[in-house]
């Protein structure tokens, strides 16, 4: 079984379009919300949908590890709110997994619109890859037995989905699935798109070289 785990945070504007594709999906599951104290009726609307809707503490990193800590699935598959997967998504993960080699991995990525932003952003995420950064955004899955030999998902404040894939991949090989997730480009739209991504590549550096996750949260808070 695989347990789709799904943090939202004010996203009842999103949550129900990816939750209806999330259930779509052929084979086992479970869904798992995990909400970080929304004010716009996320948590009731995810609840109506089916999801087993559960509570925590604001924070990415925090709702994901509190979410794996209920869940009870094989596989892990950490899914963002605004995030639609496709019909063969599960049939995907299962094949993959297939290999015993393959500790986890992720999915391509389009950016949804017809904007000059989404555009972008479906361009460049491959070459990110070759760089070996790999985002949240694109829908990371991890056996069971790999999350927990590797210490899971750590509640840091920034970039808990670089850390988790770091550690993911001294585990086994890391793999991505050619069946692309459809994602929303919203952080980057509007006039202060090139501010953005200034911040974002700033704080991606600040990371590698060490700077606390907790403190380049409260910088990139700032800025959103």
């Amino acid at each position: 079984m695989i347990s789709i785990i799904i943090p939202t945070l004010n996203e009842a504007a999103a949550i129900e379009r990816t939750l209806r594709a999330a259930m779509a999906a052929e084979g086992e599951k479970e869904i798992i919300v995990v909400d970080g104290g929304s004010e716009d009726g996320a948590p009731e609307i995810a609840a109506r949908c089916g999801a087993r809707v559960v509570h925590s503490a604001r924070g990415r990193g925090v709702q994901l590890r509190a979410g794996a800590g209920i869940a009870r699935g094989d596989v892990f598959w950490f899914l963002h709110a605004d995030t639609i997967a496709p019909a063969g998504s599960l049939d995907a993960i299962r094949s993959a997994l297939r290999d015993p080699l393959v500790a986890g991995g992720n999915f391509s990525l389009i950016f949804e619109g017809g904007s000059r932003a989404a555009a972008h952003l479906t361009w460049i995420y491959p070459k990110l890859r070759t760089l070996g950064l790999s985002y949240g955004d694109a829908g990371i899955f991890i056996r069971r037995t790999v999350y927990e030999s590797i210490g899971g998902m750590r509640p840091v404040a920034l970039f808990e989905d670089l850390d988790l894939v770091r550690r993911l991949r001294r585990a086994g090989r890391f793999v991505r699935l050619e069946c692309p997730l459809v994602t929303s480009s919203r952080r980057f739209e509007g006039r202060n798109c090139a501010r953005v991504w200034s911040v974002w590549i700033a704080l991606q550096l600040l990371y590698w070289l060490g700077v606390s996750p907790d403190r380049l949260a409260r910088w990139y808070r700032h800025v959103r």
